[in-house]
């Protein structure tokens, strides 16, 4: 139960973040904006002519008498709408990720010279199109494992009861951790560290990334919200990521007053992430 709430506090940490480092979070609000749109068409493209591809893939329902065709067509018609939402919650980071990735990698990088008590940031070392490469490569991967989880609670969604109870929870706590995932892989990804490594490395503290991940997915619901956040999301996903690899923080840092003021780690206290 700690991490869950320790995981919270790095989301609201990050947003605390970004509202300190206005021109961060303005730089960081673009990607969100161009992925929103494209998503939006998406949508409302399924919204207009989701029920005549419905239609088109359950010939064998044309014979059937009403209501039942109706009532079949149309819950399949809903069903693939929240297929699509789901989807578009899984995949807006990855791709806003991928849009946006100059962009990210600056605020993961000043965020870690910010906290870090020698005031520096890992780096890579890669020229942008290998890390660019490399993001679209693992988002791939993350995206293929994401379906996967999706048609598999898409198909317990029939289950009676627990489909409407259980699964749903279910999905928003696998949503949590593919977020959690795309977010902390700037800044985890500068310091060499490769998907399954990483994979691996969330999986040892579950609690923490679904305290992360978890209401961020629930948020990202609602419309535009996704696109104010994701600056700071990416700011709590780089702090979240130093406590996961045990790198030391000082929390004399996180705003530019209280770091013009102190000049060096033993201005203020350290803390070793567990």
């Amino acid at each position: 139960m700690h991490d869950l709430g320790a995981g919270f506090g790095y989301l609201l940490k990050g947003q605390r973040w970004v509202a300190r480092h206005g021109r961060q979070y303005g730089f960081g609000l673009i990607p969100g904006l161009i992925t929103l749109v494209l998503y939006l068409a998406a949508l409302v493209a399924l919204a207009l002519w989701g029920e005549d591809f419905v239609t088109w893939t359950t010939p064998f329902a044309d014979d059937w008498s009403s209501p039942w065709q109706g009532l079949f067509r149309g819950f399949l018609t809903a069903v693939l709408f929240v297929l699509a939402l789901l989807l578009s919650v899984l995949t807006f980071t990855a791709v806003t990720l991928l849009i946006g990735q100059p962009f990210y990698e600056t605020i993961s990088e000043k965020v870690d010279e910010d906290i870090s008590p020698d005031g520096t940031a890992p780096e890579s070392g890669l020229p942008l199109w290998r890390e660019l490469w490399i993001s679209a490569r693992d988002s791939l991967r993350i995206l293929v494992r994401a379906l996967l989880w999706g048609v598999l609670l898409f198909a317990l969604g029939f289950v009676p009861f627990a489909g409407q109870t259980v699964v749903p929870v279910i999905g928003f706590f696998v949503t949590g951790f593919f977020l959690t995932e795309e977010l902390t892989a700037v800044a985890l990804q500068r310091r060499d560290v490769d998907l399954r490594a990483r994979l691996t490395l969330l999986r040892s503290r579950k609690t923490l990334v679904w305290g992360f991940g978890t209401p961020l997915g629930l948020s990202f619901l609602v419309p535009f919200v996704a696109v104010f956040l994701m600056p700071g999301a990416v700011a709590g996903a780089t702090m979240m990521a130093r406590e996961l690899l045990g790198e030391e923080t000082w929390e004399g840092h996180g705003d530019e007053e209280g770091r013009g003021d102190e000049e060096g780690p033993e201005a203020g206290p350290a803390s070793v992430a567990r």
